[in-house]
């Protein structure tokens, strides 16, 4: 997507102890009396990129980035085998995004983000509803079973030879069960071999259901650096196979706590990666949501998509 401001560069940055021995990379962006937005990157797993600062109006916003555990600059790094995956979850990060709510003296924020970054969001304002002011939502998912079952299985059918190879590299016992948790043992295998061929496999995987895309890069997951995929699909496969240690449809069926917070949500029509059935249930659910359903755009965004997001940061820049 393009974005109408110029790149820039943060203000301010930092690491903050969250505890369990996790420091998060946070930094801020743009006017430092602006008002507060926060960019809840995807993956999970994935970090923040310098990307989305170009998206708010320097002027009149105060955007914030963080990465969340284990991943980015945040420390440890999920790349290292040592690094303890049982104080990544959820819970975790939702009590990470308040802390550094606090942290950086924000009362209320406007909470942007996209594919994972949506389930994280809407996790947080349905904990903490009184500390968000809006929210832009793009590629939506709530990362219920469902959706998960889709992704890693249902999808096949358009790509029946790739998954083929995606479930063949998982151990024979495994093909038949649940590949999330196949791949999350392959994590953390004492082998690094293992662990690289795992994360290239699901990497492949990945791009394979975004290939369609009418927009965007090819290979949004292959050509990271290694230990940035290594750090990605260990975090994502310790989240899915888990379902984001969330009750199946609590974050649609809860959507009524949203109550009084504008919303815009933006999906792609063709977006394979999150069918559009998320985006329409959340919207039917959360009775200040607009829902922004783009014909011509996929999971990565396009012309129209980026119309949308703009006209909604552009209005609420103001409220």
């Amino acid at each position: 997507m393009g974005a109408p401001y110029p790149p820039i560069e943060p203000y301010d940055h930092g690491l903050l102890d969250v505890g369990d021995g996790n420091l998060v990379y946070w930094e801020t962006c743009g006017n430092p009396d602006g008002k507060p937005a926060v960019v809840v990157h995807g993956g999970p797993g994935s970090g923040c990129s310098a990307n989305p600062r170009k998206n708010f109006d320097p002027e009149r916003y105060r955007t914030i980035l963080f990465d969340q555990r284990g991943c980015g600059r945040s420390l440890p790094h999920a790349s290292d085998p040592a690094t303890d995956m049982s104080v990544n979850t959820t819970e975790h990060l939702i009590g990470d995004m308040e802390k550094l709510r606090e942290h950086l003296g924000v009362e209320r924020w406007l909470l942007y983000g996209g594919s994972w970054g949506v389930t994280l969001a809407l996790a947080y304002a349905q904990r903490f509803p009184e500390r968000v002011s809006e929210m832009v939502l793009i590629s939506l998912s709530t990362t219920r079973r469902r959706e998960l079952d889709w992704l890693y299985g249902g999808v096949k059918r358009f790509f029946p030879e790739a998954f083929e190879r995606f479930r063949d590299a998982v151990p024979e016992a495994d093909r038949d069960g649940n590949l999330m948790a196949a791949y999350a043992r392959l994590m953390e295998d004492p082998d690094p071999e293992v662990r690289a061929k795992a994360a290239q496999e699901w990497c492949l995987w990945e791009d394979t259901v975004l290939s369609l895309e009418p927009n965007g890069s090819m290979s949004p997951f292959v050509g990271r650096p290694s230990d940035s995929t290594l750090a990605l699909v260990r975090i994502i496969t310790h989240y899915y196979s888990n379902a984001g240690w969330l009750e199946e449809d609590v974050l649609i069926r809860e959507a009524h706590r949203l109550k009084g917070i504008p919303g815009v949500l933006i999906h792609g029509r063709q977006d394979l990666s999150c069918p559009v059935e998320t985006a329409h249930a959340l919207a039917a659910n959360w009775p200040d949501a607009e829902l922004h359903v783009v014909d011509a755009a996929g999971h990565l965004g396009g012309g129209d998509t980026s119309k949308h997001l703009f006209a909604a940061l552009d209005r609420f820049a103001t409220t």
